[in-house]
């Protein structure tokens, strides 16, 4: 099988074309040698991939026929990348979290409009005679004091 169509089959890209482009910009090598697109793989191979600027190393257990279900991967390579590749790369999103923690500080576009969307759907805003409002709220407080009185 060839190693974009094996890449694309085991869900480690969205699509083939993008493991296409990236075999094209030498992200991907089997042994030290980067390879095409078009390179053969075989089981017992073992493909190194640079991704999110982190190393991971897969060995190919068995090729698939086609894509499969996540759950099937595992029957079909296994993960031998460095643990401290992943300790990298949980440090990087540990310090993407530090400048701004969700709810803290200015509001995204995202929150704004969420919080517009609330204001309009906010049961204030169905009114338009605000002296109407004001006036109903006066005769049901005018009404109480009558009933206290007597």
């Amino acid at each position: 099988m060839r190693i974009d169509k094996f890449l694309w089959s085991i869900r480690f890209y969205k699509t083939r074309s993008i493991a296409a482009e990236e075999i094209k910009k030498n992200r991907v090598s089997i042994g030290e040698s980067t390879v095409k697109s078009s390179k053969e793989i075989k089981e017992g191979d073992t493909i190194k991939i640079r991704k999110n600027q982190i190393d991971y190393k897969i060995k190919v257990i068995q090729i698939p026929k086609s894509r499969i279900g996540a759950k099937l991967v595992p029957l079909h390579i296994k993960d031998v990348t460095d643990k401290e590749q992943y300790e990298l790369l949980k440090l990087r999103r540990m310090t993407q979290d530090y400048y701004r923690i969700k709810g803290e500080g200015r509001p995204t576009k995202k929150d704004r409009r969420d919080m517009d969307e609330y204001v309009e759907n906010d049961v204030l805003s169905d009114f338009t005679d605000w002296d109407d409002f004001f006036r109903n709220d006066e005769d049901t407080n005018g009404e109480d004091r009558e009933e206290n009185e007597n």
